[in-house]
């Protein structure tokens, strides 16, 4: 049951002063508005909450609830035509739970969706920076990301793990299911699946596969990544200017089922300046890329027939992400919700704060919730019951996102300078993250 007020109002857009209780007390450098930080400039978050993954470590499986309770909302602010902040209650399985939903209509002639991003994939910045910076009125965290390593000398690369598409364009693929960050994947998902919006103008939750070759005077080779921090073993993946100055050595740790597994040994890397080899080497370098070059990592197999390439040889790249929706945005998560029904075998871990974004059945709305947590005025909620939330507020489809101390959910009101963060993050002050969706009026 949706219960609404009786009467709606206006809001002061402020941020809401529950108590928390602070997880970890976050570097000087992350909490710096409208600064994007490369993925090594700060500590890790303590370990406790996962590299990440929006979970505690020691999360315990719980009773699972069958859906949240009443959903009513509290409050609502017009951020423009056709985009509505809104606070809510509920309650789970962990008691009562608060939070914000972003009601978008897809229609709206002025209202566009995206990617907010830092200025490489391979950094991050916290949400209402990424926000501010692209001038924003709205947004919430995006896809879970490799914030920390356990390879030695290996350094994180703060990159998402799912596919990225901007403006069109593709910038990222997805890892391996078994190199990913976050709760267990449902039967039948996968690190590709994602959220955005096509060229049609609704909101679709998908799958983006790369499909890519790379072709010289030694045959084809298929191409198996692009700007992501970890290739399937034996792979060949591409790196371009996006990606950053970042070590792309994490590109060849772990292996298509564990990402803690050995690093490989055998490796190389390509450069491709304007279809032209200029260098080859058997060691995974770092710095930033040049526009116009595309530097080719291999490992293992892939290693073995990068290597006989030459300078001077002429190699074309080319790559696209492909799948049912010709998507204008896309960012990943994994689907929770099908047909306005939860899905079978959704994590079952206890209550936790949770991002989620849904579409409705038409596609003509996309609903971004945050859902507070880890605090006396807010438990949290399962991902079962996230997924129960969004088909609450009108979703048919969605996809869990990062959580934990990634959520956060920011915007600018009327007559405001500047999107403001709205939720209580659990960690006492935003995280930098590796993406979000933003909402633009």
């Amino acid at each position: 049951m949706i219960i609404e007020l009786s009467e709606r109002r206006r809001v002061v857009p402020v941020v809401r002063t529950r108590t928390v209780a602070v997880a970890a007390v976050m570097s000087t450098a992350v909490m710096v508005m409208g600064t994007a930080l490369p993925a090594g400039a700060a500590p890790a978050p303590p370990a406790a909450d996962g590299a990440g993954s929006g979970e505690r470590s020691t999360a315990r499986a719980m009773p699972r609830a069958a859906a949240v309770g009443d959903l009513r909302y509290t409050s609502a602010l017009p951020l423009s035509p056709g985009v509505v902040a809104r606070t809510f209650e509920t309650s789970g399985i962990g008691g009562k739970a608060v939070g914000d939903l972003l009601d978008v209509d897809l229609r709206a002639p002025h209202v566009r969706v995206g990617l907010l991003h830092p200025p490489a994939i391979a950094q991050r910045a916290t949400v209402s920076a990424m926000a501010n910076a692209q001038h924003a009125v709205a947004g919430v965290n995006g896809d879970f990301f490799n914030i920390s390593e356990t390879h030695a000398g290996v350094p994180p690369t703060g990159s998402s793990s799912g596919p990225e598409v901007d403006g069109g364009r593709a910038l990222k693929a997805a890892v391996p299911d078994g190199q990913r960050f976050g709760p267990a994947l449902p039967p039948g998902t996968s690190a590709r699946d994602v959220i955005g919006v096509g060229a049609d103008r609704r909101g679709h939750v998908a799958s983006l596969r790369l499909a890519g070759t790379v072709r010289s005077r030694l045959g084809t080779l298929e191409l198996g990544g692009l700007n992501q921090y970890a290739l399937p073993v034996g792979g060949v993946g591409a790196f371009t200017s996006d990606w950053g100055a970042v070590s792309r050595q994490r590109a060849v740790c772990g292996t298509d089922d564990a990402r803690n597994d050995p690093c490989s040994t055998g490796t190389a890397e390509v450069a491709v300046r304007r279809g032209v080899v200029t260098d080859v080497t058997d060691t995974v370098g770092a710095g930033a890329i040049p526009k116009g070059t595309t530097v080719l990592v291999g490992r293992d197999a892939g290693a073995a027939a990068l290597l006989k390439l030459h300078k001077g040889d002429r190699v074309k790249v080319r790559y696209r992400l492909t799948g049912d929706v010709r998507f204008r945005f896309a960012v990943g998560g994994f689907p929770i919700l099908r047909g306005g029904r939860p899905l079978d075998g959704l994590d079952a871990a206890g209550p936790a704060p949770r991002t989620a974004a849904g579409v409705s059945r038409d596609g003509r709305h996309l609903y971004l919730v945050v859902v507070d947590g880890r605090s006396e005025a807010s438990g949290g909620l399962t991902v079962s019951e996230l997924a129960s939330l969004l088909a609450r507020a009108g979703a048919s489809a969605g996809v869990n996102l990062d959580g934990g101390g990634s959520s956060a959910f920011v915007a600018r009101g009327p007559g405001e300078p500047a999107a403001t963060v709205r939720n209580v993050p659990s960690d006492g002050a935003e995280r930098a993250v590796a993406n979000g969706i933003g909402v633009f009026s």
